[in-house]
């Protein structure tokens, strides 16, 4: 006997159905700056600001992919919007706030000053320790991607197909809720500017 996730996305499609995650494009913004914990939360405030450097055009493969969808949802980030247009100008923009990044904050560590790119990766492992002051935590934000999941599932049952372009770790949180209901993937979550993966019911 199948699995309830299995059943339940299957008893929604009689044809088969796909889900695109995209990573958005380059912000403009330095990626690489070496800092302190006050600079890399100042880093965190501007880069939710930032919009898309106009110079990170998507791969030509990735708007072929997208091409025939008449809706792109996206977060309501200006580099998330900004890539959207960038990657589908003919496709209508559904912006969600719900979409956002699964957030950070800054780790009170003193006299340490690192790489932005590194200051990342010790804040999200300590996220999932429980170092989440006055963020979403971890809970919160699984939650949230099944939220996500449900409107991505409600989209592409009705058109067949449909895509996201969010955000890196919470594409990923998506995706391993789509894999629980049954999706099949292809690609892999990296951290990679339009970095895509693709969920299909089997």
């Amino acid at each position: 006997m199948l699995p309830e996730p299995v059943r339940r996305v299957r008893s929604h499609v009689g044809t088969p159905m796909r889900i695109v995650l995209i990573r958005h494009g380059k912000p403009a913004i330095p990626s690489n700056p070496r800092t302190s914990h006050h600079g890399f939360r100042d880093y965190i405030d501007d880069y939710e600001a930032a919009g898309l450097d106009p110079s990170s055009a998507p791969p030509e493969e990735l708007q072929d992919l997208v091409k025939e969808l008449t809706a792109i949802h996206t977060s309501d980030r200006p580099r998330s919007t900004g890539s959207a247009k960038a990657l589908a100008p003919h496709a209508e923009l559904i912006a969600d706030p719900l979409f956002a990044e699964a957030p950070l904050a800054s780790p009170r560590i003193p006299l340490l000053r690192m790489t932005v790119p590194a200051w990342a990766v010790v804040a999200r492992i300590l996220w999932h320790a429980g170092y989440h002051p006055e963020i979403e935590n971890y809970r919160k934000a699984k939650h949230r991607a099944s939220q996500a999941a449900d409107i991505l599932m409600r989209r592409a049952t009705t058109e067949g197909s449909t895509a996201l372009v969010a955000h890196g770790y919470f594409n990923l949180m998506i995706g391993r809720e789509l894999r629980r209901r049954g999706f099949r993937k292809s690609g892999s979550h990296r951290v990679k500017y339009w970095n895509a993966v693709i969920y299909d019911v089997p």
